[in-house]
């Protein structure tokens, strides 16, 4: 039986408590509930896939809880792509959802459609906590990317999001996101 209700999270501390400056983590191979989409991150499109990423976690979690396992769902996780400075046309973003699930978890869990159960492993990653609205996440950015420079390594991922904050009852200069990136190993 699993201990307690952050069984999840805490097996993987490292991975949820990023500071302001920027480190080295390095990220095993997990199970992610995942879904991708393009366009708009505050259009229906992705509001949609949210929704069906949810239900697929609970609908997991319910069938842990049942065995007796009882585990909080972790934070939302986003893997985007092609969103230039991030303050432009968002039509084009790509991104994958994603959101860790406990070991056990399996394919036949999923019920919504596009929602999908994958390994995901970023390895060598540098990270490091933002505060505040996302569309200023600019200079932390920056800051990330001449810390890996700094001690020769190459990204090799997309820009990860860890979403430590509910927009939604949280004021947008309080928000918490942890940026990452798979770096390569270094020398």
């Amino acid at each position: 039986m699993m201990a307690d209700d952050d069984t999840v999270k805490r097996a993987h501390r490292e991975l949820f408590a990023a500071k302001a400056t920027p480190a080295f983590v390095d990220v095993p191979a997990l199970p992610y509930l995942m879904v991708d989409g393009a366009g708009d991150p505050n259009g229906p499109e992705y509001e949609d896939a949210i929704q069906r990423l949810y239900r697929t976690a609970y609908r997991i979690r319910a069938v842990f809880k049942a065995r007796g396992e009882v585990y909080s769902v972790p934070p939302l996780e986003g893997l985007w792509t092609d969103v230039g400075d991030g303050l432009g046309d968002r039509r084009g973003w790509k991104w994958t959802m994603i959101l860790l699930q406990p070991a056990g978890a399996a394919a036949d869990m999923i019920e919504a459609p596009g929602v999908r159960l994958e390994t995901f492993e970023e390895g060598p990653s540098v990270q490091v906590l933002h505060v505040g609205p996302y569309h200023q996440e600019t200079e932390a950015i920056h800051r990330l990317l001449a810390f890996a420079a700094e001690h020769g390594r190459e990204v090799t991922g997309r820009h990860h999001e860890i979403y430590l904050s509910d927009p939604r009852r949280t004021a947008p200069e309080r928000l918490k996101t942890i940026l990452r990136y798979g770096v390569s190993s270094g020398s």
